[in-house]
C-alpha cells in the first residue's frame, strides 16, 4: 500500500471557556482515526490551535482585569493540560492569534478582493451608548417578537425556539451594561457568497467527490436552493473597534470577524508546524495538491465549513478540502448537559476525580459510526459497558491465561498452526481496518469484541485452571494459553487507536517491545511473555456519582453572591410564612404524611420506546422496574421526546398506580415529568435520578 500525505484537523475550541465532555467527542474521534493512519504507516500530521478572537475574550479579559494575550496563554495551557490527559495527541497545538494566521488571513482577503468577491456595505446595529461599542447579536437580549419571552438573545429564542435579527428584539437592552443600545450605521465588508462564481463552485463542490457525508450534502443543497436559486447570501466579515483581533487591512477601526480568521487558523497552526519540522507547507494547500486534507467538525458550523470556507479557499488560489466530517452532539442520560443535574461535565474535573480517560475514549468510539447522529453518555450504560467489554471479555484473556505461561512454561508460547493464526489476525485486520477508516468505530469495536467473545468462550471450554493442576495435561494448557495470548496481542493491536495508553504498556511490559504496536504487526506472533500485571480496575457506580457531585458542586456561588442569596431565601421565607394561611381555593391542599407513604415511586429503565399508531402525543415505554419486572407505559411525551434518544434511560415512575385500559393497550404505570403550569410551553422534562440509581429502588 502506497503510503499517503495526510492533513487532518478538528475544530478549534473557543478560548473562553473549559473543555467538557462533548467537546471531546470530536477531538476523540479525530485522535482515533489519525492514530490509525500513523499506525498504517501513513504520514498522517494533525494540528489544531486556540480561536482566540473575538467580544467574549476581550469583554472577558477586561472583567479579569487582564490583557486578552494574557487571557488566552492561560486558557491555552489548560486546553493543552485537558486534551494531553484523555490522550489527544496533536502534531501542534497552536493560536489563531499568531503570525502565521494573520498573514494568511490578509492574503486571502487581498485575493478575494481583487477578485471583486468583497464588498463595503452600511449596516443598522446596535450600539451601546455606555460601553461605547456595537454589540454582537448575543450581547443585545430584550423581548422575543414571536412569543413575547422575556431576557432572550438577539438571534434566536430558547423559548419558542423563533429566529429573527436583533433589530426585532422587544424593549433590547445590552448584555454588557444594561443600557439601551441605539441603532446606528457602520461600514462593514462583506465576503460576496451570492456571487454566481461562488454559487457555481459550490454547487459542484458539495455534490462531487465525497466532499460531504450524503446526508450533509442534502442539507446544504437546501442553504443553497435549487439551479437559479440564490439563497446564499453575503457574509459579513467584519466587526468594528474595539474588538480583539486582527485589523483589516486598508480599513482602520475596522477587525476581521473571528469566523473569518477561525478556519484560517488550520492553515497558521500548519505553517507553524512546518516551520519547526522543515515542511513544505505548499506541498499540502496548493491547488494541484496530491495530499489529503480532513475537517472533523461539529455538525453546528457544517455552513461555515462546507460553504464559507472552500469558497474561500477556491477563490484565493488555495487547495479546498478533501472531505468535510461532521458529527452530531453529546447527550448525557438522554438530555442536554445541565449543568444544575452536574452533567455539564468538564475534563478537568473528569480527571481529577480519578476516572481512566480511555474508559470514555472506549465508550465514545462504541457509540460513534461516521454519521451526523447525536450520541448519548448514559452513565448506567457506561459504567457496565466499560465494565463488561474491557475487564470483563478483553484484559481477562490476559489475566487468566498469563500466569500460567510464566508459571509453567517460562513465558514461551507454542502455537500448533501458526499460519492459521496469522491468516485470522489479517482478515480480522481488514475488517476492523475498513470500519476505522469510514469512521465507523461502533462497528470496529464490535468486531473486536466479537473475537473477545469467542476468546473467552474458549477458555472457558478449556478450562486453563483445570488443566494446570494436572501435568499429564500441560500439552494442552500451553496451548489454550498460547492461542489465548496470542489473541490478546491481536486484540491489543486493533485497540491501539482507541486505547493508547493502555496498548502501549501491553506491547512494553507484556510481549517485551520496545515499541508501540504497528498495524503490521499483525502478520507477526509474539514468542514470549512477562509476568502479567493488573492493567486496568472496573469502574465503580460511586466514582460516577462523585463526579456528578463535583460538577454540581463547582456551580456554587461565589461568597459575595451568598450572602445576597440569603438575604433573598430569608425574605422568601418570610413571604411564604406570611401567606401560609392565605392560599386559596385553587392552591393544592396540603397532604399527610400516611397520604404520601401510599405512592410507590420506582426508578425504572426504559427498556424500549416507541410511537403508538394514531396517537397524537403518547410514546409506548417498555419499562424495566428490577424485582418488579416490566411494565408497559403509555405517556403523554411525543412532543418533547424522540423515542430512539430515550432507550437505556433511567426515569421515575408510580408503580402501584392501578392498570388502566386504553385505546391502545393497557397502561401499567405512570412515569413522572415537569412542566408549566399548564403543562404546554416551555415543555415536558422527564425525571432522572442521578448515576448510582438502578431499576427498581424505591424512591422515598
Amino acid at each position: 500500500m502506497k503510503p499517503r500525505k495526510i492533513l487532518v484537523t478538528s475544530a478549534l475550541p473557543y478560548a473562553n471557556g473549559a473543555i467538557h465532555l462533548g467537546h471531546l467527542v470530536e477531538y476523540i474521534q479525530t485522535d482515533i482515526w489519525v492514530r490509525f493512519q500513523k499506525m498504517r504507516g501513513h504520514q498522517c500530521w494533525y494540528v489544531c490551535a486556540d480561536d482566540t478572537h473575538g467580544t467574549p475574550i476581550m469583554l472577558r479579559a477586561e472583567k479579569e482585569g487582564i490583557k486578552p494575550e494574557t487571557l488566552i496563554a492561560r486558557v491555552h495551557g489548560e486546553h493543552s493540560r485537558d486534551f494531553a490527559g484523555f490522550h489527544v495527541e496533536f502534531d501542534n497545538y497552536h493560536t489563531t492569534h499568531s503570525p502565521e494566521t494573520r498573514h494568511y488571513a490578509e492574503d486571502i482577503y487581498r485575493k478575494l478582493k481583487e477578485l471583486r468577491l468583497i464588498k463595503v456595505q452600511a449596516i443598522q446595529q446596535h450600539y451601546d451608548p455606555v460601553k461605547q461599542m456595537f454589540l454582537p447579536d448575543r450581547y443585545i437580549k430584550g423581548e422575543c417578537p414571536k412569543c413575547g419571552a422575556k431576557d432572550q438573545y438577539g438571534d434566536s429564542c430558547e423559548v419558542c425556539g423563533a429566529a429573527y435579527a436583533p433589530t426585532e428584539l422587544k424593549n433590547p437592552y445590552s448584555a454588557v451594561s444594561g443600557a439601551t443600545p441605539e441603532l446606528r450605521k457602520s461600514d462593514h465588508y462583506f465576503f460576496r457568497l451570492s456571487d454566481q462564481r461562488c454559487q457555481d463552485f459550490l454547487r459542484l463542490w458539495t455534490q462531487t467527490n465525497d466532499h460531504v457525508p450524503s446526508e450533509a450534502a442534502n442539507k446544504l443543497q437546501e442553504w443553497l436552493g435549487q439551479p437559479g436559486e440564490n439563497k446564499l447570501t453575503d457574509w459579513d466579515i467584519s466587526r468594528d473597534a474595539p474588538y480583539f483581533g486582527f485589523e483589516i487591512p486598508d480599513a482602520p477601526g475596522k477587525f476581521f470577524y473571528v469566523w473569518l480568521d477561525a478556519p484560517i487558523g488550520y492553515m497558521g497552526s500548519f505553517k507553524n508546524f512546518c516551520a519547526k519540522q522543515g515542511l513544505d507547507f505548499d506541498e499540502y494547500w496548493n491547488p494541484d495538491s496530491q495530499t489529503e486534507l480532513y475537517h472533523f467538525i461539529g455538525k453546528d458550523i457544517l455552513y461555515f465549513h462546507a460553504l464559507f470556507w472552500p469558497a474561500e479557499l477556491e477563490h484565493a488560489g488555495y487547495r479546498t478540502p478533501t472531505a468535510v466530517f461532521p458529527h452530531g452532539f453529546l447527550t448525557v442520560d438522554g438530555a442536554k448537559m445541565s449543568k444544575s443535574r452536574g452533567t455539564f461535565i468538564t475534563a478537568e474535573s473528569y480527571l481529577k476525580e480519578g476516572l481512566n480517560p480511555e474508559w470514555l475514549r472506549y465508550y465514545f468510539a462504541a457509540k460513534l459510526n461516521g454519521t451526523m447522529e447525536d450520541i448519548d453518555l448514559n452513565l448506567a450504560d457506561f459504567v457496565a459497558r466499560v465494565n463488561s467489554d474491557l475487564v470483563g471479555k478483553y484484559i481477562n484473556i490476559a489475566s487468566r491465561c498469563a500466569g500460567f505461561l510464566t508459571k509453567f512454561f517460562d513465558g514461551k508460547l507454542a502455537y500448533g498452526n501458526v499460519n492459521t493464526l496469522i491468516e485470522a489476525a489479517l482478515d480480522s485486520g481488514k475488517t476492523v481496518a475498513a470500519s476505522f477508516e469510514a469512521r465507523d468505530y461502533s462497528r470496529a469495536l464490535r468486531d473486536i469484541m466479537a473475537i473477545a467473545d469467542r476468546l473467552n468462550g474458549e477458555i472457558a471450554v478449556a478450562e486453563p485452571w483445570n488443566l494446570a493442576k494436572d501435568e499429564a495435561t500441560r500439552i494442552q494448557l500451553h496451548d489454550i494459553c498460547s492461542r489465548a495470548l496470542h489473541g490478546f496481542y491481536v486484540l491489543s493491536i486493533l485497540l491501539r487507536p482507541v486505547l493508547p495508553a493502555l496498548t502501549s504498556r501491553v506491547a512494553r511490559e507484556l510481549f517485551g517491545m520496545h515499541r508501540d504496536f504497528l498495524w503490521s504487526d499483525l502478520a507477526d506472533t509474539p514468542h514470549k511473555v512477562s509476568a502479567y500485571q493488573h492493567l486496568m480496575q472496573r469502574i465503580d457506580v460511586k466514582q460516577i456519582a462523585a463526579l456528578v457531585a463535583a460538577n454540581r458542586e463547582s456551580l456554587a456561588p461565589a461568597p459575595e453572591q451568598q450572602s445576597q442569596q440569603r438575604h433573598a431565601e430569608h425574605q422568601a421565607d418570610a413571604a411564604n410564612a406570611a401567606g401560609a394561611a392565605k392560599v386559596s381555593h385553587g392552591g393544592t391542599p396540603h397532604i399527610s404524611i400516611d397520604d404520601f407513604g401510599k405512592i410507590d415511586l420506582r426508578i425504572a429503565r426504559i427498556a424500549n420506546a416507541e410511537h403508538v399508531d394514531g396517537a397524537e402525543k403518547l410514546l409506548k415505554l417498555t419499562l424495566e422496574v428490577g424485582p418488579l419486572g416490566t411494565r408497559q407505559v403509555f405517556a403523554g411525551i411525543k412532543s418533547a421526546y424522540d423515542p430512539a434518544k430515550l432507550v437505556g434511560r433511567l426515569t421515575v415512575m408510580v408503580a402501584n398506580l392501578a392498570p388502566r385500559k386504553m385505546k391502545f393497550g393497557m397502561s401499567e404505570g405512570m412515569v413522572l415529568a415537569a412542566s408549566d403550569a399548564d403543562g404546554q410551553s416551555p415543555g415536558l422534562f422527564l425525571l432522572s435520578p442521578d448515576a448510582g440509581a438502578a431499576p427498581g429502588m424505591q424512591v422515598k
